[in-house]
C-alpha cells in the first residue's frame, strides 16, 4: 500500500508537471497568512439565504480558529474564484467544476468535501419543466429543437447547472443550446427553479440538493415542478483553501471541518450541518484527486465539441483530438491509482 501510494504520488507529479491539469502560476501568492480569513460561498442561490445557512458555522469556525472570519457571497462562481486567485478569498465551499477552476487557476488545493445527514455522498443533476407541462416528460421531447423553448441553464463554472447537463444532455446528443431553443439563460440554481415553477423558462438545468431544500421550505414550489432528466451520481461539494497558506493555518481549517460535528459541541454542530443545503452532515477527508472525475467529464465534452464541429478540418480534428486523449489516457492512470 506504501509502495503503491508513493508511486502514484510520483506519477501525479510527472503528469501534472506535463501539464495535465497543471495550475496557473498566475494568480497572486500570499505574502503571510492574512489577519482575517475570507471564506467565499459559490452562489447557488440568494446570499441571504447562503448566508442564513453557513453564518452559524463561520461563528464556530472563528471561535475555534481564534481568527477573525469573513464571509464572502459573489454574485456568480466566477467572482469566487476570483477572489481566491488574488487573495482575496482564503478558503471556500465550491462545487467540483469550480473548484477545478480554483485549482488551476486561483492557487486552491481541496482539504474535504461534504457529506448528507445520512452519511451518503453525492448528489444529482436534474433537468426540470412544469408539472403539468404535459408535452414534455422525456429528453427526446426537449431536444426536438424547433426553437419554441426557453432554456435555464446554471452558471458556466457550476459542475450540476451547467458542465454535467452540456455533457450529458448536449455534447452526448450532438446539440448546441444555442441553436436548440428560442432563449438560453444563465442563472442559480435557486432562480432556475422559480422561473421554471413560474413559467417564465419551459426547462431549466437544477440539482436534486436545491430541490430537496426547497422541498422542505416552500414545497408549494416544488409541486409545480417535474423532473424529466437525471444525471449519473456526482461526487459532494469540496472545501477549498489557498495552497499558499502556512501548514500550521492549514492545519487547524482542516481540523475545525474533520472535528466538527464529532468533537466539542456535537449536537449543536449536528444541528448546525442539518440547516444546510437541504441536510449536510459531517465533513469527510479529501484531496484534488475528487476533481479526477470533472477532468475527464470536460475533457469528454471538450472532444465532442470538436468531433461535432464544421469550423475545422479533419487533420484539425485529429490533432485536437489527440491531444484530448492523451490528457484522457494520463487521467485514467491517475485515477486507477485511487
Amino acid at each position: 500500500m506504501i509502495a503503491k501510494t508513493i508511486a502514484s504520488a510520483a506519477l501525479a507529479a510527472t503528469l501534472l508537471a506535463s501539464g495535465i491539469a497543471a495550475a496557473d502560476v498566475e494568480y497572486k501568492p500570499l505574502e503571510q497568512d492574512p489577519e482575517k480569513l475570507v471564506f467565499g460561498f459559490i452562489s447557488t442561490e440568494s446570499s441571504s439565504n447562503l448566508k442564513a445557512q453557513w453564518q452559524p458555522m463561520i461563528d464556530d469556525m472563528e471561535k475555534a480558529l481564534g481568527k477573525e472570519i469573513e464571509a464572502f457571497f459573489a454574485p456568480d462562481y466566477a467572482g469566487i474564484i476570483e477572489g481566491m486567485r488574488f487573495g482575496k478569498v482564503h478558503v471556500g465551499w465550491f462545487g467540483n467544476k469550480s473548484a477545478m477552476e480554483a485549482v488551476d487557476r486561483a492557487g486552491g488545493e481541496v482539504f474535504v468535501q461534504t457529506s448528507k445527514s445520512d452519511g451518503s455522498n453525492g448528489y444529482y443533476s436534474h433537468i426540470i419543466t412544469q408539472a403539468d407541462n404535459d408535452k414534455l416528460n422525456t429528453l427526446a421531447d426537449m431536444l426536438k429543437c424547433d426553437g419554441s423553448l426557453n432554456f435555464g441553464i446554471g452558471d458556466p463554472n457550476s459542475t450540476s447547472g451547467f458542465l454535467v447537463p452540456t455533457y450529458y444532455v448536449f455534447a452526448q446528443n450532438g446539440v448546441d443550446p444555442k441553436d436548440c431553443f428560442k432563449t438560453v439563460r444563465n442563472a442559480n440554481h435557486e432562480t432556475n427553479l422559480m422561473a421554471t415553477a413560474n413559467k417564465q423558462v419551459d426547462v431549466a438545468a437544477n440539482n436534486s440538493e436545491q430541490l430537496a431544500r426547497t422541498e422542505m421550505n416552500k414545497p408549494e414550489i416544488t409541486e409545480k415542478v417535474k423532473v424529466i432528466w437525471t444525471s449519473p451520481l456526482i461526487p459532494s461539494d469540496p472545501m477549498v483553501y489557498r495552497k499558499d497558506l502556512s501548514r500550521e493555518l492549514k492545519s487547524e481549517i482542516k481540523a475545525f471541518f474533520l472535528g466538527y460535528g464529532r468533537m466539542g459541541d456535537v449536537e449543536g454542530a449536528n444541528k448546525v450541518l442539518a440547516g444546510i443545503q437541504d441536510g449536510m452532515g459531517k465533513f469527510m477527508e479529501s484531496s484534488n484527486a475528487q476533481l479526477y472525475p470533472i477532468r475527464q467529464l470536460e475533457l469528454y465534452k471538450n472532444k465532442l465539441k470538436i468531433q461535432n464541429t464544421e469550423e475545422l478540418s479533419a487533420d484539425e480534428k485529429a490533432a485536437r483530438v489527440a491531444e484530448i486523449d492523451k490528457k484522457l489516457a494520463e487521467l485514467e492512470i491517475l485515477v486507477s491509482y485511487e
